[in-house]
């Protein structure tokens, strides 16, 4: 047998450089088997230093994220803060000064204890996109937070003062009145013109000026003296809106009874129709003392028959002009006055009048009223023990329009005589028998409606 020697390979040592070459077979050993070796390392990867710019960046975003979550918290507690009740127990009227700074003001509301915090205050009316705050006097609710405060005079809603003037006041009695409010300010240049000025009841704001408030009553009186001129009835014997004025003012005064005006209106037509005299007695008050309105007595008989360019006993037809200022119904009752046939009218006992279209018929009224009059008036002895003699009754004035007394008023001293006879109309407005004098009310309120009684 033929065998085939097999020849043995010496191991031959591996260099270093050859140990670096992987997959190279040594040169001395061309025909050795490749061994497996170990693959090497990935290389390492450069590390990268992060910029200033970008780590500059990466803080501020931390710190804003930071800031508006504070910022939404602190704006959350403050929104709670001004929104909660205030200390104010029950509403409460405060005048703020003009030229007060959001400081002062803010100390005027503390110290009146409407807030509690003037910081919050001040930064709520500062930074909470507010209107500016305006003086002035403003109603501060109880309980009102500082949110409502700032709303409350931001807002400029004030306290709404009433001065009341009633009707058939003249001018110089009006700006008496106006003079004594002691809301208004400033003074009146001149006393308007009898009969320009409406009665009525007034709003205005501390501060408003008495002028302000006469500038409106002439407002107001032209725009209800064009309406109601425009739709007169066409046979009422005025021939200008003054003549109805001047109508209307002794209608206001001979009448406080709305129901009563046209019929009274009526009467003074029918007379001015049959060229009569109107013999109104509250013209013989107004040519004796003008605009004083009143003479705080009875008119004497020698007054009745004085000259006068307003006394309507002694001249015929209207006066030159007003002897106060009417208000809307009686310019309405001149404007349309009842169709009647009445020439006279008289007190009847219950606060109204008797009509009559007769001087028979009349002077039988005017003998019911005086046993009216009679009957209330009761004897009144002496220091001696003596019951006082009741004196005669006065004869009814022939042709008279009116004999006006008010119920449980005293008789008028009739110059000459020991009789007395009733007063003509009951002119107290402006006296201190008035009782609205110095005073205001606000019409629309029941509860500030002075109750009048009855003498």
């Amino acid at each position: 047998m033929f065998f085939r020697r097999r020849k043995t390979f010496e191991s031959t040592p591996i260099t270093r450089d050859e140990a670096a070459l992987p997959n190279r077979l040594s040169p001395r050993s061309p025909h050795e088997a490749i061994k497996p070796t170990a693959a090497p390392p990935p290389p390492e990867r450069p590390v990268r230093e992060r910029g200033g710019l970008v780590a500059t960046i990466s803080g501020l975003l931390t710190f804003a994220v930071v800031v508006a979550i504070g910022a939404m918290i602190g704006l959350t507690l403050f929104q709670r803060q001004i929104h909660e009740p205030g200390p104010l127990a029950a509403d409460k009227v405060v005048v703020i000064p003009t030229r007060s700074g959001t400081g002062e003001i803010a100390e005027i509301l503390r110290r009146e204890g409407v807030i509690g915090h003037t910081g919050l205050f001040e930064f709520a009316a500062r930074f909470g996109g507010k209107p500016p705050l305006k003086a002035g006097e403003y109603n501060f609710k109880a309980r009102a937070s500082i949110s409502d405060a700032i709303d409350t005079v931001t807002a400029g809603r004030q306290v709404q003062h009433a001065i009341t003037f009633p009707e058939g006041l003249t001018s110089e009695q009006i700006v008496t009145r106006l003079n004594e409010n002691d809301v208004l300010t400033g003074e009146i240049g001149e006393i308007p013109a009898e009969g320009s000025l409406l009665p009525d009841t007034y709003k205005f704001e501390r501060g408003a000026t008495r002028q302000m408030i006469v500038n409106l009553m002439k407002q107001k009186q032209r725009e209800v003296l064009n309406q109601i001129w425009l739709r007169r009835n066409a046979e009422v014997p005025v021939k200008t809106p003054a003549e109805m004025v001047t109508l209307a003012s002794i209608v206001e005064k001979e009448t406080g009874r709305a129901d009563e005006r046209p019929r009274v209106a009526g009467v003074f037509v029918n007379r001015l129709n049959r060229r009569m005299k109107l013999q109104s007695d509250p013209t013989i008050v107004y040519g004796l003392v003008g605009g004083r309105g009143t003479l705080g007595r009875g008119i004497l008989r020698s007054e009745i028959d004085r000259p006068t360019p307003y006394n309507t006993y002694v001249i015929e037809g209207l006066p030159p002009g007003p002897i106060a200022n009417p208000g809307r119904a009686a310019l309405e009752a001149v404007a349309n006055p009842s169709r009647t046939k009445d020439l006279y009218f008289v007190a009847d006992g219950t606060g109204g009048h008797a009509f009559a279209d007769s001087l028979e018929g009349h002077q039988r009224n005017v003998a019911r009223w005086r046993a009216v009059e009679r009957s209330r008036q009761s004897p009144t002895p002496d220091a001696g023990g003596v019951d006082k003699v009741e004196p005669a009754a006065e004869p009814a004035t022939p042709g008279r329009a009116s004999a006006y007394a008010p119920p449980g008023t005293n008789a008028a001293f009739i110059e000459g005589q020991g009789a007395t006879r009733p007063k003509a109309f009951d002119a107290s407005e402006g006296t201190r028998l008035d009782p609205l004098r110095n005073k205001t009310y606000d019409l629309g309120s029941p509860k500030t409606v002075p109750v009048l009684k009855q003498p």
